[in-house]
């Protein structure tokens, strides 16, 4: 979550003599508030349905016991609410098949052994392999959190082997309800999350079209800032309506009408000043729409993008033709950015050591949870160690936070069952609203749901819960960064090198069409889109990759001169190419 920071050359330091730098560690950005998600509703509501009809069940039926088996199933609900939903259904059915299998190890673990220190290794390499199979699949929020916390968890409830099938059903049946919860909006707006998607690509075109250059026309860090943010949404916007079927011409003629919209925002990346600000408040308006559920707006578009559009479409009727311009170059698939020289094995690493080294410390002082130490040693672990302290510092704080709201809130928890039940839902719904705005401010309302679902399993003293909680935090958090200072990702420069040479490439491409100059006709538009899209995505890949780098304490030094090269280069490139099929247009 979050931004990955970059730390300017004044605040890194360099060894004389030495090709390696040294990168302090921020605080004041790790617990600053954000603008919430703008869909952050959406998995909050998902996930307390889901929730709520399994516990009353179980309440009613007298077997709260098994409430951990039913939550594992139905938090699935927190997922892919940013695909449309052909490929949301596809993705739901991974995630619970993917939850259930970590659920079954755990389980089937814990029934033939009891020895407190294997249990921890084999909890610490669940929560490896889910953070790095999260990672390569892009799974996005929340990520590897949720099936790490269920997995390890189960993997200290006291189990026989006949007992698996039975507490793995429950398990399977909340996942299909939380399936059908996540699936159900499409009866009412079925194509809504495109149409999101579409928005906030408009949305961060209009923010690039309202930057001013500095003095001079020279360019100032927050047009950079806003220029990479408008490409990410616009490829993020296009990889979305990648995974949109077409197969009726309803639903052909309403994706085409988005194309028509990216296509728009697109042009803002070779806008000009003077045509700016009106630009700027059409493409806002156009997003306005677009979130508000009305008819697509009208978009006039130049000849060359609708000639672009036009073999697009023609191109679906006459597939051995040669490969448009739409889809856009294939992402690596899961196995590719799992393969050996992946940066994501040190990650994977950091994880499995970090949790089998907290969960030791957590048994050697003597705390009955060993679990929680390895939960969050496998929750701090970002994409950089920059990244990794503030998510300890962030958890840290918030289950601090979190056991103080927990202490106030027992008068309420010794009322009964059916209170605990509901003060689990308000903090699931706490939860999802506050922590796109921090993670720690999340945690507040993650831990005291924690508690209880271990509350409904066996009862404990509350201060004995709260303790060990408190102890297992700060040793995991401790023992966790340890590990992530000490398992540095050194790989995390050589993605560096491959998104240069990609972007190079592109850019070289891009060079040589721009200097052949425009041709008529809906092969050179769609020759033209191909590069723009290349190259964008290429300079995504760039920024991200010196981002991540970037946040590594101890990095060899980059190569800060190549990339703004290849970046300046780049994006001069992409205005270019925006500009050959975006020729002024009429206000639609």
């Amino acid at each position: 979550m979050g931004k990955h920071a970059r730390p300017s050359g004044k605040s890194a330091r360099t060894a004389p003599g030495s090709a390696v730098r040294v990168r302090p560690l921020p605080i004041r950005s790790a617990v600053r508030l954000r603008r919430p998600v703008d869909i952050w509703h959406k998995p909050a509501l998902s996930a307390v349905a889901a929730l709520a009809v399994p516990d009353f069940a179980l309440f009613a039926l007298g077997r709260l016991d098994l409430i951990l088996y039913t939550s594992a199933g139905a938090m699935c609900a927190l997922y892919a609410h940013g695909l449309p939903y052909a490929a949301r259904a596809r993705t739901l059915l991974w995630v619970v098949l993917g939850m259930v299998a970590g659920l079954g190890v755990a389980l089937t673990a814990a029934s033939l052994t009891t020895s407190t220190a294997l249990l921890v290794v084999l909890a610490s390499l669940v929560a490896a392999v889910h953070k790095m199979v999260c990672d390569a699949t892009r799974i996005g929020p929340p990520g590897n959190l949720i099936l790490t916390f269920i997995a390890a968890s189960a993997f200290f409830v006291p189990q026989h082997l006949g007992q698996v099938p039975l507490h793995l059903a429950p398990a399977l049946g909340a996942g299909g309800l939380a399936w059908l919860v996540c699936m159900a909006p499409a009866l009412i707006r079925p194509r809504g999350p495109e149409r999101i998607a579409t928005a906030r690509a408009l949305e961060a075109a209009a923010g690039l079209l309202r930057t001013e250059p500095g003095p001079g026309g020279a360019e100032r860090a927050g047009v950079a800032q806003a220029r990479h943010a408008a490409a990410a949404a616009v490829n993020a916007a296009w990889h979305t309506l990648f995974l949109v079927p077409a197969r009726t011409p309803a639903k052909a003629a309403a994706r085409a009408g988005l194309e028509r919209l990216l296509v728009r925002a697109e042009s803002a990346l070779g806008h000009e000043p003077r045509s700016a600000a009106a630009e700027a408040e059409r493409l806002t308006g156009w997003a306005c729409e677009l979130r508000s559920g009305r008819p697509l707006p009208e978009v006039a578009l130049s000849a060359a993008e609708t000639e672009e559009l036009v073999g697009v479409a023609d191109e679906a009727r006459e597939p051995r033709r040669p490969a448009p311009r739409r889809p856009a170059p294939r992402r690596p698939g899961v196995l590719a950015r799992l393969a050996p020289g992946s940066p994501l094995l040190p990650i994977g690493a950091r994880v499995a050591a970090g949790g089998v080294l907290a969960g030791w410390a957590s048994m050697a002082v003597g705390v009955g949870h060993p679990y929680w130490a390895v939960v969050t040693a496998a929750s701090i672990y970002q994409a950089n160690t920059t990244l990794s302290w503030q998510r300890a510092l962030q958890r840290t704080l918030g289950n601090l936070l979190g056991l103080l709201l927990y202490t106030a809130l027992l008068p309420l928890l010794h009322t009964g069952q059916l209170m605990m039940i509901v003060l689990a839902l308000v903090c699931q719904l706490g939860a999802e609203a506050c922590i796109t705005r921090n993670y720690w401010l999340g945690s507040v309302w993650v831990t005291p749901m924690a508690l209880l679902l271990t509350e409904f399993g066996s009862r404990l003293p509350a201060r004995t819960l709260i303790a060990d909680r408190w102890i297992d935090t700060v040793v995991g958090a401790a023992v966790g960064l340890a590990c992530c200072v000490l398992v540095t990702n050194r790989r995390a420069a050589d993605r560096i090198e491959v998104a240069l040479e990609r972007v190079t490439a592109a850019e070289s491409a891009a060079s040589r069409l721009l200097a052949t100059g425009p041709a008529p006709g809906a092969d050179d538009a769609r020759e033209t889109g191909w590069a723009r899209d290349r190259l964008a995505g290429g300079l995504v890949e760039l920024r991200e990759a010196v981002e991540v780098a970037a946040g590594e304490w101890w990095q060899r030094a980059l190569p800060e001169e190549r990339i703004a090269h290849a970046e300046q280069q780049g994006h001069r490139a992409l205005a270019g190419l925006v500009g050959r099929l975006s020729a002024p247009v009429p206000a639609a």
